[in-house]
């Protein structure tokens, strides 16, 4: 994993949002803006990248054509990623992906937003109602989904 930084004082949302969707579309698996200041005591922003090394090039390329940036930081990283599986549940309000997480005994679940969002609108529910109730449901076996 390679982990790239640069601080940016100069630059505008729009530059900085446009700059995260072309990283992102390019291959980074995360994409971060960390508020800072700067000297001087100028406001600004840390720009974090994380990708596989072998993204490197083509990310920087993006960094330095849609950033204000003059140059970066970058560092060699470990990884650890717990075992995601994609199940669809069913709900009240209907179908519902839930992202379901493990790790040595440790286990997550996580709605996907989207699903979520697209059930409370049809139903005329609250998203929290959907999340929660799909939630419920992550221990009921789902289909399992790409």
């Amino acid at each position: 994993m390679t982990v790239i930084h640069a601080s940016l004082d100069d630059s505008t949302g729009e530059i900085l949002g446009f700059a995260m969707e072309q990283l992102l579309d390019a291959g980074a698996l995360d994409v971060s803006f960390i508020p800072l200041y700067m000297k001087k005591n100028r406001p600004g922003v840390k720009l974090e990248v994380i990708c596989n090394r072998s993204d490197e090039k083509k990310l920087l390329e993006i960094i330095f054509r849609e950033t204000t940036t003059l140059g970066v930081r970058i560092t060699e990283a470990r990884r650890a990623v717990m075992t995601r599986e994609l199940r669809k549940v069913h709900t009240p309000f209907g179908p519902v992906r839930v992202k379901r997480a493990h790790w040595q005994g440790v286990v997550k679940a996580s709605p996907e937003y989207e699903d979520c969002r697209q059930a409370a609108l049809r139903a005329g529910v609250s998203l929290q109602t959907v999340y929660q109730s799909a939630l419920t449901r992550t221990d009921i076996e789902g289909e399992m989904t790409e």
